[in-house]
């Protein structure tokens, strides 16, 4: 799963995917991909600026895909890749979908320090200490680096 670069492939494309949005001026660095059996079956990345809704995350942007290209609303088996760690909203919303396992790049407190309120919820909601194994952190390395074109790039507030 992992190629020469040391990132895992499934990151490299919600990386890719973050990316997008930043140039096109989307919304913030949260890019994901949705992979079941070793296929991706969808990708999304943040869309809160482009569409004026502050519920369209990379996460619920690629979970509307993976359903509607599933048929489905149940992604059971699906495991979820994202640069940044799921706020609580994105958070119930994998668990609602049945998301098997998610993987995510920068913490919480990195997505403070380019300005996101993640700390503020956490605080308020907690309980990310009863998820077990359900998340796992990966490439934080390789998606700081994204955080960084964000916070060096011309973008609006989210």
């Amino acid at each position: 799963m992992e190629e020469k670069s040391g990132i895992n492939r499934f990151m490299q494309l919600a990386i890719d995917e973050a990316r997008e949005g930043i140039r096109n001026g989307h919304g913030g660095p949260f890019g994901t991909a949705i992979v079941k059996n070793g296929e991706v079956v969808a990708t999304g990345h943040n869309h809160v600026l482009s569409e004026n809704d502050p519920t369209c995350h990379g996460e619920i942007d690629a979970i509307r895909k993976a359903c509607k290209k599933l048929g489905t609303y149940d992604l059971n088996g699906c495991e979820l890749y994202t640069t940044g760690e799921p706020c609580h909203m994105c958070l119930c919303a994998c668990m609602w979908a049945n998301i098997s396992k998610i993987y995510y790049g920068c913490t919480i407190a990195d997505n403070a320090i380019i300005g996101f309120r993640d700390e503020h919820f956490n605080t308020i909601f907690g309980g990310r200490d009863k998820l077990g194994d359900y998340m796992s952190e990966l490439n934080r390395d390789a998606c700081l680096e994204l955080f960084e074109e964000y916070r060096n790039s011309k973008h609006g507030t989210y």
